[in-house]
């Protein structure tokens, strides 16, 4: 072994039977020689004594004779392999021991103790192999005792703390390193001294001594030491510096659970929020994700000239944040200002990040980051800081801050690169919630002027809608319902659904539905609005680039964008009399729930979907008594299939709809919560409308005869009514349109002439006569003696119009109620 790794070789446990003893003085002259020794080396007394010690080894070790008695002087003691010469030449490897003999007063004397060790394996390897194994090895080892007390280490040792190996000879694990869990460890090696069974492998984590900041990794292996009869005498053992594989594993598994927990919803500062809780306390003691206010609402990056404020100063949204040792709330701190000169604000504007070991005082930083700062132990070393920008798809968003505490390493190199990994990863889910958030928005503002916000006020009905789309990302989809108020006092309910689903279905359905509240204008019968509808519907895809044959071939369009296959039912209600006219379009009948509860379906002649042909459509009409609830739904409420799948839906509907809940709005958002998943494979809209009749004494009806005396008659005869219902004020205007109506009928039409007025919310005058003509409004010239009836009566009314009967037609007008009977 070489001269500096002797000091290394600490006591072995002898066995007194097999040593041979002598005794030597300062200079190395044998004074004393036993039996033993002559048994050993040959030498009988008379030739021993008086010997140099450099006489009985063999030359290489001869020459180290005096270095060996330096060292024993200065340490009281040396142990180590030596190669003895035998009397005969013969070389005998031994393991020798040099133990302190000095009488006090007397000179020096040194006991020598020698075990052979031609039986040890490896002996006759070559001397200098071995010294660059044990020297120059990287690897710790050690051997203790059955007290586990150190008795020989090597070099390599000293690196993983405890000392130097002379300083640890006769001392336990927990004396040289204080900070080490010890018990642990010596745990392992009772249980290796009790068995006999090696433990490899055993990983130990902490902080060292000679490391104090350093979190370090070491793997430790155990192997017991047996003498020849097989009793143990001791543990080798085995160190290897582990750290920085401890630490790839560590990086590794942030970065997996940051990709496991980071980016869980499309919620933007929820995601900044998840970046901070990855982050701490394992990478960083505290970390802040601060966005401008405009990237928080889903828009763009603001540019420098409009975030920066007059002193150059930029103010930033706080959206993440978290401290050791808790949860943060970012309402404490909702708006970060940065200054001009501050590194945040250096690395918002460049793009770079920022990284010092030990922060300076006077590097300006956020007032939440500053105050944590201020309240560290007085004397306490300033954090290390990081400041990484948040850039995804060459925009940066924000900035993310990290701050690691005195009691742990500054940030490194690689600190830096897995800070930038981890918000890399955190900047594309943030973008993509970014984006998220304005497509939404969007899709939000395409909703509210698609669906209306609020159905109108009328008497005909009591009404709740409810509507739970498949797409729950963008909260659209391809179903709609409608109230339409018509002449008369009566009122069109409509549902209806476009293929697909997402915004791509929400924009075709606004067509649709556009189209439906255009034709319900022309006041026609819900069989002949939904037979116009299907032509619309079919021009409207046409329009898109395809037949309805290319169509039937390439089947539906997955993207939603196209109208054919649409379904729609149309009801109209008139209050008057209690008569309800339904019509359907590739659409389940509606559920009619009667005042005392019972529930039935409406025997609704079936309708092929619109524009994909098929027999004319027909309608179905029933009588509903006051307070019948009519339940309008899309076919995404019942499952599609076989008769007996949707008899079972139906009672599973009956079932729903016979739960009464007081209010009608509950009753609705019941059935749905009942029968609709929180996720529908379809989307879903339900329209309830409970019916109301009109009172007899708001409406007035009376037949006139076919003379033109009835003119004046129907004046008076509404003059008077109008001032029973309190409504005097609108008497003039009133006889001035009966009068044109009724002189128009008796003029232009054949048959009877009845007149009718309803008080609801706007006075009603309507003229029914037998012709089947449309009358038109004339802009009459000065000089004409006619033509200005129609004229009179769109200039005096609030809106007026035509409806066609079976029998004949109803020309009507609406005033505003004024006065107190309003």
């Amino acid at each position: 072994m070489g001269t500096h790794d002797e000091d290394d070789v600490a006591r072995r446990r002898f066995d007194v039977a097999d040593t041979a003893p002598l005794l030597l003085d300062a200079r190395g002259v044998v004074t004393s020689w036993t039996p033993d020794a002559q048994r050993l080396l040959g030498y009988p007394a008379a030739e021993a004594v008086g010997m140099d010690l450099a006489g009985l080894l063999a030359h290489g070790d001869a020459v180290r004779v005096p270095d060996v008695l330096e060292r024993c002087g200065r340490a009281d003691g040396w142990a180590g392999l030596l190669s003895a010469r035998r009397k005969d030449g013969r070389p005998v490897p031994v393991m020798a021991r040099f133990t302190s003999a000095h009488e006090p007063g007397g000179r020096a004397r040194w006991l020598v103790l020698l075990n052979e060790m031609a039986d040890a394996r490896g002996w006759n390897m070559s001397r200098s192999v071995l010294e660059k194994m044990i020297g120059g090895s990287p690897i710790g080892i050690a051997m203790v005792d059955t007290d586990l007390r150190f008795v020989w280490s090597n070099a390599a040792l000293a690196r993983f703390g405890g000392g130097p190996p002379e300083r640890r000879l006769g001392l336990r694990l927990a004396d040289v390193q204080p900070g080490l869990d010890a018990e642990a460890i010596e745990a392992q090696m009772r249980r290796v001294l009790a068995t006999g069974e090696p433990v490899t492998g055993y990983e130990l984590v902490g902080r060292f001594r000679a490391a104090p900041h350093r979190e370090t990794a070491h793997m430790l292996s155990f192997t017991r030491l047996d003498d020849d009869q097989g009793g143990p005498i001791g543990v080798y053992y085995t160190v290897v510096d582990m750290t920085e594989r401890h630490r790839a594993r560590q990086r590794l598994a942030l970065l997996d659970r940051a990709g496991r927990r980071i980016g869980r919803s499309l919620d933007i500062a929820r995601t900044c929020q998840e970046l901070a809780d990855v982050a701490v306390p394992e990478f960083a003691d505290v970390v802040t994700v601060d966005l401008p206010a405009p990237v928080l609402r889903g828009a763009e990056p603001a540019s420098e000239q409009t975030t920066r404020g007059p002193d150059d100063s930029v103010t930033l949204r706080r959206a993440g944040l978290r401290p050791a040792g808790g949860p943060g709330d970012v309402s404490d701190c909702p708006a970060v200002v940065y200054r001009a000169d501050s590194p945040a604000l250096r690395a918002l504007l460049d793009g770079r990040p920022w990284k010092v070991e030990r922060l300076d005082p006077r590097d300006p930083l956020d007032p939440f980051t500053e105050e944590w700062v201020t309240r560290l132990p007085a004397g306490a070393e300033p954090p290390s800081a990081l400041i990484v920008p948040v850039r995804a798809r060459g925009a940066v968003l924000g900035v993310t801050t990290f701050l690691r505490r005195r009691t742990r390493e500054p940030f490194d190199e690689d600190d830096l690169a897995l800070a930038e990994d981890l918000v890399s990863r955190a900047a594309v889910c943030v973008d993509n919630a970014r984006r998220y958030t304005r497509e939404r928005d969007a899709a939000l503002v395409l909703q509210r002027n698609l669906l209306p916000r609020r159905l109108p006020e009328q008497d005909a009905v009591e009404v709740a809608a409810c509507y739970r789309p498949a797409d729950e990302l963008t909260g659209l989809g391809g179903d709609w319902y409608d109230l339409i108020p018509l002449s008369g006092a009566r009122v069109a309910l409509v549902v209806g659904e476009v293929p697909g689903h997402g915004i791509d279905a929400a924009a075709a359905m606004g067509r649709v539905r556009t189209a439906v509240r255009t034709l319900a204008a022309l006041d026609l019968p819900p069989e002949e609005i939904l037979a116009h509808l299907d032509d619309l519907v079919t021009r409207m895809d046409d329009e898109e680039g395809g037949t309805r044959e290319e169509e039937a071939a390439a089947g539906p369009s997955p993207d939603g964008t196209r109208t054919v296959g649409s379904a729609c039912v149309y009801a109209v209600y008139d209050p008057v009399d209690g008569r309800c006219a339904i019509a359907a379009a590739g659409h389940p009948a509606p559920a009619v729930v009667l005042p005392d509860g019972t529930v039935t379906f409406v025997e609704l002649p079936p309708g092929a979907p619109l524009g994909a042909g098929g027999p004319p459509f027909e309608a179905a009409e029933v009588v509903l008594p006051e307070g019948s609830t009519l339940a309008l739904h899309t076919d995404g409420l019942l499952a599609r299939g076989e008769q007996w799948a949707l008899d079972t839906d139906r009672d599973r509907l009956r079932h729903a709809l016979e739960q009464r809940p007081q209010a009608l709005d509950l009753r609705c958002r019941a059935v749905i919560d009942a029968l609709v998943p929180t996720r529908p494979y379809d989307d879903v809209a339900l329209l309830m409308a409970r019916t109301r009749r009109l009172a007899a004494d708001r409406v007035a009806d009376w037949e006139l005869p076919a003379d033109p005396a009835a003119v004046a008659q129907a004046r008076k005869t509404a003059g008077r009514r109008l001032a029973e219902w309190g409504l005097a004020d609108l008497s003039f205007t009133t006889e001035l349109i009966v009068s044109e109506l009724v002189t128009n009928a008796l003029r232009y039409a054949t048959g009877p002439i009845r007149l009718r007025l309803i008080r609801e919310r706007a006075l009603v005058c309507e003229v029914f006569d037998g012709g089947t003509t449309a009358p038109h409004l004339r802009h009459p010239r000065a000089t004409d003696e006619g033509g200005r009836g129609l004229l009179l009566v769109s200039q005096v009314s609030q809106r007026w119009g035509t409806r066609f009967l079976p029998e004949g037609k109803i020309i009507w007008a609406e005033q505003p109620l004024t006065g107190p009977g309003a």
